[in-house]
């Protein structure tokens, strides 16, 4: 026999989650009897059986103080001592092995696994019936975490004829064998991490089983508890098949069942209330536009208990101990405002169960790990409300809390499994079931429909309520694009409620519930709970589109929490604030919210929160030259502090104002400070303002840099790292405040000046140090990304020592092993070499170059789009500095360094699509920077030619649509080249067929309009090629022309009018530069089309370039004179003898002119345009 191997955890190192007893000092007495019970041989003497009866009793009574090495083995033995014809003796070795495997924690090896399965399947098999109990927790034992091993067992257990499938029907007359069988297949269920899972169809039929399970009402001869365990068992095993990955609930019909069941079981024992559902919900279908009448939620739900009278919430204490904030947590009601809702009826009910929801009791308090089901279904860690689940005081009113107890770990279960059910569904078929889970405001005199917010705010257990919570966090999860069509209306003149209106009234009674339990709640972790998931609720609402007040009335009612005596109540309600303040920004109501005096709001106090004693607690700052350099940023007309800033502030630098409570998790012995938790909120709430109102944190510019000096010159990476994020946001809000297409106030700027002294502190603080941090590299990296937001304006007035201090701390960091360094300096200097002040230093762009050629072999992708990205702004550096007057840094740059660099981009186009879309754009303006000088070296013949055919290959290949359009960008940019033999080298034809190809093929109507802009880039005729290939480029974009509405992607027809725009001005274009032996192939196809490129050209002269910014020129003026231009060119061809093809081509012209200056009402003649 294979030795036992004892183990504190199972296989996957998943730990049991077992309580369990300490061992006495002494454990001889195991041994002794194990060694006994070896030593005996089967007998079938009264004497003999007497005596194993006896063993196996005290083996049971055992405290196990040292545990042999050989429990399994000893488990066999037992086994075989027994022959199945004597049931006590079965009934009492069955209860051996329950105990010893629950009690020692035992990992059974598949041999002897084996050996004990086949034991106990024949047992069940052959034995009386009364033993069924005993040898059902045995097997459950046996097969927890064990499905796997239990694959050629499965038949007989589950097959159709299956003892459990027998066992748990619901025509089983022994209740209690029912509900132990329903435990051993949701104990076969349950999986572990890196072990195979039970072979189809077997999760099926337990799946089924379960669920009948669910559905089948209470028989009369089950007691209640019984009832309460079988619902838990049949959920815990739907819910270890969910979380195994083995289920997919892809049948309507199968996910409308189980959510049914779970919906029921929800609300299961909740007092005052009694619900019936149809056993399949079916999902309302989502409308894709507003206006679609709305499916009545709930049409089955009826309330057969609603008590008239109100019941009052008993008032709490404020000043509460721990342990006592979690008994209170156990309310009798809680009273919902309006008319016709259901109250709970009086009477306190003691908490449920000292055990977390992770793993909640099957057999009863004295069950241990065999007996549970481990789910994933993690919560707060639940503080221990009484001594013991059968800890009642008197028998009658003991029954009563063990019945509600039951109750709540069914709803509790129940819940648990909607979870992993919301986990293993797509978003899209979850919220066609928003209405049977999310309130409602109910209509005028209507009951109020159940939900998970009836839980929420009338579950006894404060357990259960956490747990509704949890769910409902994880439906608003993710919802933004689904509640994005919420909007409010104010016309209740409609025949029916449009979509839109109903997921508004949805969200707004979501804000009115949750903030009714903010106010009742007095469980801390429940209250944490309540808002975590207003900060969800708060992430996904389209605020934007709803009425006002909503923002407000959160805001106020958080206000008083920030300084609840709970930290975990502290941390989210600054995650709460910080969702606030992200959502939507910078929106209006929150601007005045955050201009609210600072005593504003917080006089609201409850029974969950202490009274703050002075409502300017958060003004207190520290010492330094923080208000005396604040004054000098802040833009004119801001007199009132943000109170928000003022109290991150607070929060992050001034030592906390009394000793650290029992509660404060993360306080660490002998910190000043407040608990780190806090720290980075408040750290992180900063961020959101910084990026979201900026002209509210602008004013304490000064301030927040000491902030993040302070920060960053601490021990605790994550406070440094946030110190850093928080410098970005600031940085990158400086950038924006001076960007061209700014709208803020030149005198409502931070002055350049400040700016300067800002950058300056930050440069001789701890930052420097930070970045050379090479044990922490995500800081480094993070303060790359900080140090690429300096203000170019204000980087140059940098002393010059900082601005080498800068550049050389990047570049040396650009050798960093780390990839997240090296990615973030790879971009930090993709930035610094578009400066105005660095861009034309030919050492810098020449280093930079080198370190981004470097980069850009790289075994990591990120790092070489970075790179790439990099590569790109440098070559537009190039650009812009061949544009300049002074043609020094043309000269200046390595010819050498250029080649490296075709080189480089060229390989990097055939990269993946996140660093090609960069290359392209690279080698468009590398080839477009090229000097005659280059052009002429034999050298760069190959390499030129190699670049353009990877630029070709790039805009003809299926790749993403942003490459193709950077593709067709760089084609145009090499057609700007006067010195390229652009129109006689071979690769020209190559060139034009494939931009002709996008033009009337491309899927994308943006890829289309870009490569029509590159078609009427060249400015000589000669450009375009041999006759042949101008005609070819007409004709595609006519056909473009023609095509420019053939689309079935509904989000492409906003490009149209681009697309015609463009099209329309390549057309003139080429008119204006034709040629004699061009004009009879014009001629052709504008007889054969000439109406519709009339009318899309007249058009183009009435209206102009829309929606996209392709160069078309905008003015009236500009438009028509395109066209005159292009007949003064025609006219002044000289056409061959005969040839009428230049007359109708001026008639054409002439006829368009003359129809757009009589619809615009023009009296401008044509006359002396033409000479007839």
């Amino acid at each position: 026999m294979a030795a036992m191997q004892v183990a504190e955890s199972l296989p996957g190192g998943q730990a049991r989650d077992v309580p369990r007893e300490p061992p006495p000092e002494q454990g001889s007495g195991f041994r002794c009897l194990s060694a006994r019970l070896c030593a005996l041989r089967p007998d079938d003497s009264s004497s003999a059986r007497t005596e194993i009866h006896l063993l196996f009793d005290q083996l049971i009574s055992e405290n196990y103080g040292e545990v042999a090495p050989d429990v399994s083995a000893l488990l066999v033995q037992a086994c075989r001592l027994v022959p199945l014809n004597q049931n006590h003796l079965v009934s009492k070795v069955s209860q051996l092995i329950h105990h010893l495997l629950n009690r020692l924690q035992v990992i059974v090896d598949e041999q002897n696994l084996d050996f004990l399965l086949a034991y106990t399947i024949s047992a069940i098999q052959q034995c009386s019936s009364w033993t069924h109990m005993e040898i059902l927790q045995a097997l459950a034992a046996l097969v927890y975490c064990n499905g796997s091993k239990c694959q050629k067992y499965l038949p007989d257990l589950l097959g159709k004829n299956g003892i459990l499938m027998k066992l748990s029907d619901s025509a089983q007359p022994d209740p209690e064998a029912r509900r132990a069988a329903v435990h051993c297949m949701a104990n076969l269920c349950l999986s572990v991490p890196g072990q195979p899972y039970l072979e189809e169809p077997y999760p099926n039929i337990c799946f089924q089983a379960f669920l009948t399970t669910l559905q089948s009402p209470k028989s009369s001869d089950m007691d209640d508890i019984t009832f309460c365990m079988l619902l838990q068992n049949a959920l815990k095993g739907i819910q270890s098949l969910l979380n195994g990955g083995k289920m997919k609930l892809t049948q309507t019909e199968e996910l409308g069942a189980l959510l049914a069941v779970l919906k029921k079981s929800m609300f299961h024992g909740l007092p005052g209330l009694n619900i019936e559902l149809p056993t399949v919900l079916y999902p309302t279908p989502l409308p894709q536009y507003d206006g679609r009448p709305p499916v009545k939620p709930q049409q089955s739900e009826s309330n057969t208990s609603r008590p008239t009278k109100k019941s009052k919430v008993k008032s709490r204490k404020i000043h509460q101990e721990e342990e006592e904030e979690e008994s209170s947590g156990e309310r009798e009601a809680v009273p919902i405002t309006g008319s016709g809702k259901e109250n709970l009826c009086e009477g306190s009910t003691p908490c449920s169960s000292s055990l977390g929801v992770r793993s909640l009791p099957v057999e009863g308090s004295s069950m241990a790990g065999r007996d549970r089901v481990s789910t994933p279904f993690r919560s707060a860690s639940w503080k221990k409300v009484s001594s013991s689940e059968s800890d009642y005081s008197d028998a009658e009113g003991g029954m009563q809390s063990k019945m509600r107890s039951y109750q709540a770990k069914v709803r509790q279960g129940a819940l648990a499994c909607f979870l992993s059910t919301i986990k293993s569904i797509e978003k899209k078929v979850l919220y066609g079931y928003w209405s049977a889970f999310v309130p409602d405001t109910p209509e005028l005199g209507s009951p109020q429909s159940v939900s998970l917010m009836t839980l929420t705010l009338k579950d006894p257990s404060p357990k259960t309520r956490a747990c509704a919570l949890q769910v409902l966090s994880a439906i608003l999860e993710g919802s933004k694009q689904f509640l994005s069509v919420a909007e409010d209306t104010s016309d209740h003149r409609r025949a029916f409620t449009p979509f839109s209106v109903m997921i508004a009234s949805s969200i707004r009674e979501l804000h009115r519930c949750l903030l009714l339990a903010l106010v009742a709640e007095s469980s801390s972790q429940t209250l944490t709970q309540i808002i975590k998931c207003l900060a969800n609720l708060v992430s996904n609402s389209p605020y934007n589109r709803l009425k006002l007040s909503l923002l407000t009335k959160v805001w106020n009612q958080i206000k008083p929490y920030i300084r609840h005596k709970d930290v975990n109540v502290r941390v989210s309600s600054l995650t709460l604030l910080g969702a606030i303040v992200s959502t939507h920004a910078p929106l209006p109501e929150v601007q005045l919210l955050l201009q609210q005096p600072c005593s504003s709001g917080l006089s609201n106090s409850n029974s969950a929160t202490p009274h703050l004693s002075a409502p300017d607690w958060w003004k207190k700052a520290p010492s330094g030259p923080f208000l005396e350099e604040a004054s000098v940023s802040s833009p004119k007309g801001s007199s009132e502090p943000c109170w928000l800033i003022r109290l991150c502030i607070s929060t992050v630098v001034l030592p906390k104002e009394e000793s650290c409570s029992s509660s404060d998790a993360g306080c660490a012995t002998g910190s000043i400070y407040e608990p780190s938790p806090m720290r980075l909120e408040a750290l992180q709430v900063l961020a959101h303002l910084a990026k979201g109102y900026f002209s509210m944190a602008q004013v304490y510019l000064m301030e927040l840099g000491e902030v993040i000096c302070k920060c960053m010159g601490e021990a605790d990476p994550s406070i440094q790292l946030h110190g850093a994020k928080l410098l970005e946001e600031l940085g990158t809000g400086l950038i924006q405040q001076y960007k061209p297409d700014s709208t803020i106030a030149p005198d409502q700027r931070v002055p350049v000046t400040v700016v300067v002294m800002f950058w300056t502190m930050m440069l001789n603080g701890p930052l420097p140090r930070a970045l050379q941090n090479s044990e922490h590299p995500t800081l480094q990296a993070s303060t790359c990304d900080a140090l690429s937001s300096i203000l170019p304006e204000a980087f140059s007035s940098l002393p010059s020592d900082r601005q080498i201090l800068c550049i050389t701390m990047l570049l040396g960091l650009n050798d960093s092993k780390n990839r997240l360094v090296k990615a973030a300096t790879s971009r930090a200097l993709g930035v610094y070499v578009l400066f105005p002040c660095l861009r034309q230093d030919v050492i810098f762009v020449a280093d930079t170059a080198n370190a981004i050629l470097m980069s850009l072999q790289d075994k990591s992708l990120n790092v070489r789009a970075k790179a790439a990205w990099s590569l790109g702004n440098l070559t537009d550096t190039l650009i812009v500095n061949m544009e300049t007057p002074d043609p020094s840094f043309q000269e200046e740059f390595s010819g050498l360094l250029l080649l490296k660099m075709l080189r480089s981009a060229i390989e990097a186009s055939r990269d993946k699509d996140k660093v090609k879309s960069n290359a392209v754009r690279a080698l468009g303006n590398l080839l477009h920077f090229l000097q005659p000088s280059h052009i002429e070296k034999p050298r760069f013949a190959e390499i030129i030619e190699e670049s353009i055919q990877a630029l070709i290959s790039t805009v003809l290949n299926e790749a993403a649509m942003k490459v193709r359009w950077n593709a067709c960008y760089a084609v145009g940019n090499v057609f700007k080249n006067p010195a390229l033999p652009l129109g006689t080298a071979p690769w020209t034809s190559q060139a034009y067929n494939a931009l002709t190809s996008v033009v009337t093929s491309c899927k994308n109507f943006k890829v289309r309009i870009r490569s029509a802009t590159a078609l009427s880039i060249p400015s000589k005729r000669e450009q375009y090629g041999s006759a042949e290939q101008y005609v070819q480029i007409w004709n595609a974009l006519v056909t473009a022309l023609q095509k420019s509405e053939d689309t079935t992607d509904f989000l492409e027809f906003k490009y149209c009018a681009s697309l015609r725009t463009q099209i329309c001005q390549a057309l003139i274009h080429l008119l204006s530069l034709a040629s004699a032996s061009d004009l009879p192939c014009i001629r052709e196809t504008l007889e054969s089309n000439g109406d519709m490129v009339q009318s899309f050209i007249l058009q183009f002269l009435k209206s102009g370039a829309e929606g996209d910014d392709t160069g078309a020129p905008h003015s009236l003026h500009e438009r028509d004179q395109m066209v005159r231009t292009a007949l003064e060119h025609i006219s002044s061809i000289q056409a061959l003898a005969g040839d009428s093809a230049k007359r109708a081509i001026m008639d054409f012209l002439e006829d368009t002119l003359t129809i757009y200056f009589d619809s615009s009402g023009s009296q401008v003649a044509l006359l002396g345009l033409t000479d007839r």
